[in-house]
């Protein structure tokens, strides 16, 4: 792939990722933002007098201006970066169309970057979580990730490797169960936390958890339908359609 199609795609990787990033910030504002009010709400109505802090940023424009500046350059800056993965995996994941290479590199990155690391450190809500252990959560969290990222990169090599033995069914199998044991290894090894209030609303704390994956689930999957649909027409134009009311001369 010349330097030409790579910048080429690297645009529309940008262009993708700010439309998911439109897509990502209503689903952030209508189903994100409310549970952490109310959990806001939670802790001011369960704070001493003296642990009140003056706001250096208003709530109103961190849920709107703020939200929407940190999403949008999110999606553009990860729609580049995932455009630049697209095109190392290209032609060497499988004989996929464009489209399809788009959706399942979208897929298994949401898979490994973030529903993996989420399901051991999930997201949490204000007021839940010590401030003493968030250096720690947090670098576990990133921990998480890369062991993440690395392992399913190492199966999908040992997929390829074991397919001339097994097949490519059987090969696929051995490779998503190697993952997932590796996985498992790492969620019994790793520390967990409990830190959340006593008395905090189980509902809410389900609700902002499910509110985070379903905002990065939108934020994968649009880039991956969107990026597809431009990769796919880039890369494999179709031809032009015939002027109507000109025949075509018959064969001889």
């Amino acid at each position: 792939m010349n330097s030409a199609t790579v910048r080429n795609l690297l645009v529309r990787g940008m262009l993708a990722g700010l439309a998911a990033g439109l897509l990502a910030l209503v689903v952030a504002y209508f189903l994100g933002e409310p549970s952490v009010d109310s959990a806001i709400g939670f802790e001011e109505a369960h704070a001493s007098g003296h642990d009140h802090e003056v706001e250096l940023v208003s709530r109103s424009l961190q849920s709107t201006a703020g939200l929407a500046t940190g999403v949008l350059i999110y999606g553009i800056a990860f729609g580049g970066i995932a455009a630049l993965g697209f095109c190392f995996a290209l032609g060497r994941v499988g004989r996929f169309s464009p489209r399809a290479t788009a959706l399942l590199l979208s897929g298994s990155a949401l898979l490994a970057v973030y529903v993996v690391p989420f399901l051991k450190y999930p997201a949490n809500p204000p007021s839940v979580g010590d401030p003493d252990t968030i250096g720690k959560r947090t670098t576990l969290y990133f921990l998480m990730m890369v062991l993440s990222v690395l392992l399913a990169i190492a199966a999908v090599i040992l997929g390829k490797r074991l397919a001339p033995r097994l097949g490519t069914w059987y090969a696929t199998i051995a490779a998503v169960a190697a993952f997932a044991v590796a996985i498992g290894l790492a969620y019994a090894f790793l520390p967990t936390f409990n830190e959340v209030p006593e008395h905090f609303p189980a509902t809410l704390l389900w609700r902002f958890r499910t509110s985070a994956l379903a905002i990065q689930a939108t934020l994968w999957v649009g880039f991956g339908l969107v990026f597809g649909e431009l990769a796919e027409r880039m890369l494999n134009p179709k031809p032009a359609a015939a002027p109507s009311g000109r025949s075509v001369p018959a064969a001889h």
